[in-house]
């Protein structure tokens, strides 16, 4: 019987010897590369932290003691240890463990988080009401090196650094974030890592631990001492030590033994303290170190003969589609800029930044940074395109409102992962950004249907000279759907002509909406399908059109039903006087989370595939008292009314 198996609880590790914790780590990577091998995940960053999650678990009881994650989705070990290696097969599946620390799954896991910079602040929050109940529990705070840069991980080392009670901040640097890590405090954490400190810190910890008390005055000197040998070799002005921390390191973060002597001085000092671990991304498979960046988040993946083959998807993605458009751009205006937050394979920007290096900027973790370095490029005359995934940018709304918005300045934001994102699950799916962007004056929002649109839309963007957004899903694009006309300020655009009911879809939605009017027509109905490309300005010439009409119209979008396309429409509806009682709002639930699962799933989930909007249609259309249409075929039982289908090829 493996160890692993043997691991119900925490506790159970404190029965080991080092050498089985060290047995113990290998197994805990063999199991993650086993289940992300199958279904997809996050694997570099998760082998990379393994001896530090077991130290932590070791030394602290975190069903008292409290144990943040930033970011979560390096938290797979944690899983294992906690109870879930039984159920580790259903990872980011539905009804599954999630990718992500989920306090629905386990007392161990304290906040659902899939976000940045956001534990030393939620850590610091839960000491302080520790210290207003005096309660005796401590605290830990993991973050990793492309965090530290993040706003508000500064901010909470700001305001931690005047506490007068145990709180440890674990950095797990290892140079990379989803790509390597950027800026000043990388250079930082790099002269720290790469000069001799470590091994003399070492072997004074080494030489001093075996005489220390557990708590008091005694080990914060011992500390100070180790500490002073070596400042000077490091810095006259260490950075966390301005902020008010002790910090020890950076120290060897694959040697059990000895993190376990560090974190049991370190996890009783009555003093803010910063544990700076050296980690290797993908340590235990030669593979993933080699390429951190592309095993950071892979499809599921086969191992043979030793070589590792990630699954490729059945078509060309949205991001490669923008990744060519933004690149062919570029090559025709010399004022195109791109930017990104830490994400430059996951946005496409990585082939623009080979193509033109000198105009590529990748600012780490630091989404607001990135929208407000866009806002003083596009002041300067260059048009900056700012790529972020859609959850994320929600991070930087007062930064496109104040320095973007609020001056009219030409910055083009491009929105990956817009709408449901399937394995990652409610931490990454952008549901919002029509609504928190639709009120801002005199904003473009655009979504393309296709490939095509998304050069037509992108080169409109960059040529309107107004802040504009253009937002994507994480899928496949659609066959192409015949040539794209150039984008005209709030026009829609038909795509199929229909007599009984009109489906008006933005963006990637189009697609399932002529899916949808296919099966619809199998069953007599004759619907018109209206890409309306644009949700602000919405082309109210359109909405005139189609409202006049009395028939049902189903708005469709990847997106919160509050807020959004269709709530914008209605809207407009209300301003000309229309009426807009045959409207029916199609979208992502507003008041439920979707949790993880596959992206199909999701949409169905939502009634957003063809099948779920043919079924609105048709109730729809039941509604206005036609009772004899109805949907021939039906889905078994359990599944959305709707109906099974084969998709058709467009021209």
């Amino acid at each position: 019987m493996k160890l692993l198996d043997k691991i119900r609880h925490p506790r159970d590790l404190r029965q080991l010897s080092v050498d089985q914790l060290k047995e113990l780590a290998g197994e805990i990577r063999e199991r993650i590369i086993q289940v992300v091998g199958n279904n997809g995940g996050h694997l570099a960053s998760n082998l990379g932290v393994t001896e530090l999650t077991i130290a932590l678990h070791y030394c602290f009881d975190f069903e008292k003691d409290h144990l943040l994650w930033d970011v979560g989705h390096q938290c797979y070990p944690h899983k294992l240890l906690t109870g879930r290696n039984e159920h580790f097969e259903t990872l980011r599946k539905s009804g599954g463990v999630s990718g992500f620390p989920n306090p629905d799954e386990s007392p161990f896991d304290l906040f659902k988080v899939g976000h940045a910079g956001t534990a030393i602040a939620t850590a610091l929050g839960l000491a302080l009401a520790d210290q207003s109940f005096k309660r005796d529990a401590r605290t830990v705070a993991l973050v990793g090196d492309a965090s530290i840069v993040n706003g508000l991980a500064f901010e909470g080392l700001n305001q931690a650094g005047i506490l007068n009670r145990q709180f440890l901040v674990v950095l797990n640097d290892n140079s990379w974030g989803i790509a390597p890590t950027q800026g000043a405090m990388a250079a930082h954490l790099a002269k720290l890592r790469t000069s001799s400190l470590y091994e003399e810190v070492k072997q004074r910890a080494k030489s001093v631990l075996p005489r220390l008390p557990i708590v008091g005055r005694q080990v914060v000197g011992a500390l100070e001492a180790i500490r002073d040998g070596v400042k000077a070799t490091v810095s006259p002005h260490q950075i966390f030590e301005q902020m008010g921390f002790m910090y020890v390191g950076p120290v060897e973060g694959h040697d059990i033994a000895h993190l376990i002597e560090l974190i049991q001085m370190l996890g009783n000092v009555q003093h803010p303290v910063l544990l700076h671990v050296h980690t290797n991304k993908g340590q235990g498979a030669d593979f993933a170190r080699a390429e951190p960046g592309r095993f950071h988040s892979p499809r599921p993946f086969y191992i043979e003969a030793g070589k590792v083959t990630i699954q490729k998807g059945s078509g060309k993605s949205w991001t490669a589609a923008f990744s060519d458009a933004i690149t062919d751009l570029g090559g025709r205006d010399a004022r195109i800029t791109a930017l990104t937050a830490g994400m430059p394979d996951g946005t496409g920007l990585d082939k623009f930044a080979k193509a033109f290096p000198s105009r590529y900027h990748d600012v780490g973790i630091a989404e607001s940074a990135a929208v407000d370095i866009a806002a003083g490029m596009a002041k300067a005359g260059l048009r900056p395109v700012v790529a972020i995934y859609s959850t994320f940018l929600q991070r930087a709304f007062d930064q496109i409102f104040q320095e973007v918005v609020l001056q009219d300045l030409p910055v083009v934001l491009c929105m990956d992962r817009a709408g449901l994102v399937g394995g990652d699950g409610a931490v990454h799916h952008g549901s919002l950004d029509i609504s928190y962007l639709r009120g801002l004056p005199n904003t473009v929002l655009m979504a393309p249907a296709d490939e095509a649109e998304l050069q037509q839309a992108l080169r409109f963007a960059v040529d309107c000279g107004r802040p504009c957004a253009i937002r994507y899903p994480r899928a496949d694009v659609p066959e192409p759907m015949g040539e794209a006309p150039p984008f005209e300020m709030g026009r829609s655009r038909l795509m199929h002509p229909g007599r009984d009911a009109t489906i008006l879809a933005y963006g990637a939605t189009v697609s399932h909406a002529l899916d949808a009017a296919e099966l619809l027509a199998a069953d007599h109905l004759s619907v018109r399908v209206i890409n309306a490309r644009f949700a602000k300005p919405i082309d109210r010439q359109m909405v005139t059109s189609i409202l006049r009409t009395g028939h049902p119209v189903m708005t469709i979008e990847e997106h919160s039903v509050v807020g959004g396309f269709g709530s914008a429409l209605l809207e407009a509806a209300m301003e000309m006087h229309l009426p807009a009682q045959q409207v029916t709002c199609l979208g992502i639930p507003a008041d439920r989370f979707i949790p993880q699962g596959p992206r199909a799933a999701q949409l169905a989930e939502c009634g957003l595939d063809a099948a779920g909007i043919a079924a609105a249609v048709q109730q729809a259309m039941e509604r206005r008292l036609l009772p004899g249409l109805r949907m021939s075929v039906e889905r078994p039982a359990g599944e959305l009314d709707g109906v099974t289908w084969t998709k058709k090829q467009r021209a």
